[in-house]
């Protein structure tokens, strides 16, 4: 996993209309790259929509937000609009971004074994380095914007 004090990759990966997202893309911002396992589920919608419903806050403090699953970039699409979303979703079906930030690995659930996205959110300086990482144990996915602005 990308550690606290290294630096993110600059290439995020294609979002769900297919355009290019890059870190660099936001310069002069903080960015909350979210990992989550899957869209139009109960846990990553709650999430998603906590993030939506404070995005012009996180924004005045100065914050970008990306997310980031292995879906299509379809299923994204279908995602961000019937929810409103107004942040880029990532579609990493190559497994590249969440295999670099160390959050895809096996995960048991209902006694059957299988892998997956760890929920795992990276906040990332104006520099590109990662400032803090929120991992799958504490993340609040009804509370996820209190738990990145507070440190």
């Amino acid at each position: 996993m990308i550690q606290v004090g290294e630096k993110a990759p600059d290439y995020l990966g294609r979002d769900e209309n297919g355009r290019e997202v890059r870190l660099s893309d936001f310069a002069g911002k903080k960015v909350v790259i979210y990992f989550y396992p899957k869209d139009s589920t109960p846990g990553c919608t709650s999430e998603a929509c906590n993030l939506r419903d404070n995005y012009h806050t996180l924004m005045r403090e100065g914050y970008a937000v990306v997310g980031v699953s292995v879906d299509s970039e379809q299923s994204h699409r279908r995602f961000k609009e019937k929810h409103e979303l107004p942040f880029p979703l990532i579609s990493d079906t190559e497994k590249q971004l969440v295999q670099q930030f160390g959050v895809w690995g096996e995960k048991k659930m209902a006694g059957r074994t299988y892998f997956g996205v760890y929920r795992t959110t990276f906040i990332i300086s104006e520099d590109g380095t990662v400032e803090r990482v929120i991992g799958p144990k504490d993340i609040k996915v009804k509370n996820h914007t209190a738990q990145i602005l507070t440190q």
